[in-house]
């Protein structure tokens, strides 16, 4: 148990987001509970999380908001004394192909997805590095990777985040200081399930393992990059996608 130790969990409300924060509540880490909009989702998991023995609170915030941000940094290290690990998991999709796409369309994908984590990374980096000590875990995707046509934008935040990721863990390592990403494939989330069949049908041909991922597959792999035993990795993007890619 990591009774002493605090995480923050951005866009922590649902989805891959509540996984993350249910399963670092319940390996016994202090959670703070981000969300943008679904108050009532953000206190039913934090009131989950108490019941497992850690602390947890909620916050509300727009991460494109750079001093909205700050505050929810200063509000855990006033609660908690420390921020071990930051997961950056708010993202938003605008799906559509390029020659339909607006420039609105793009901009708030790239605000939310990529400016909220750098937004979030600059506000940790000073306590952490007070600390010496820190993980830092951004949620990119398999499209990051490999492109996805319809989603020019939601795939250019994603790479960039890959990127960003290795540039920081080469400024942060000297810290100790990690920084990795974790990039998802076909999840089944609320979200997914609304895709048509032949979408699905289209992405189950692409994985090996024959069969979509779930969200505590993704939980899972966060809670490793935190742990003691990935301390010797750092700038890596580990995939969770049934061998998609």
């Amino acid at each position: 148990m990591n009774n002493d130790k605090t995480v923050i969990v951005t866009g922590a409300s649902g989805g891959i987001g509540k996984a993350l924060a249910l399963a670092f509540g319940k390996h016994g880490y202090n959670v703070v509970v981000h969300y943008r909009g679904n108050k009532e989702a953000a206190e039913a998991i934090a009131v989950e999380i108490r019941d497992m023995g850690p602390q947890a609170i909620t916050y509300q915030a727009d991460v494109t908001d750079f001093d909205a941000t700050k505050a929810l940094v200063d509000k855990t290290l006033e609660t908690f004394g420390s921020i071990d690990v930051l997961v950056n998991n708010s993202g938003i999709t605008k799906d559509t192909l390029m020659l339909r796409m607006t420039e609105e369309d793009f901009d708030k994908v790239i605000d939310v997805n990529l400016k909220g984590t750098w937004n979030m990374v600059k506000h940790v980096t000073r306590p952490m590095f007070k600390q010496k000590k820190g993980r830092i875990i951004n949620i990119t995707s398999v499209v990051g990777l490999i492109g996805n046509p319809g989603q020019a934008n939601y795939v250019a935040s994603k790479a960039a985040i890959t990127g960003m990721t290795k540039a920081l863990a080469k400024e942060y390592g000297k810290k100790n200081i990690t920084v990795n990403a974790v990039a998802p494939g076909f999840i089944e989330t609320a979200m997914t399930e609304s895709l048509d069949a032949t979408i699905k049908d289209a992405y189950m041909k692409q994985i090996p393992l024959n069969r979509f991922g779930s969200v505590y597959d993704v939980a899972a792999t966060a809670l490793f990059l935190a742990s003691d035993g990935a301390s010797y990795i750092t700038g890596q993007t580990i995939s969770v996608n049934g061998g998609m890619i």
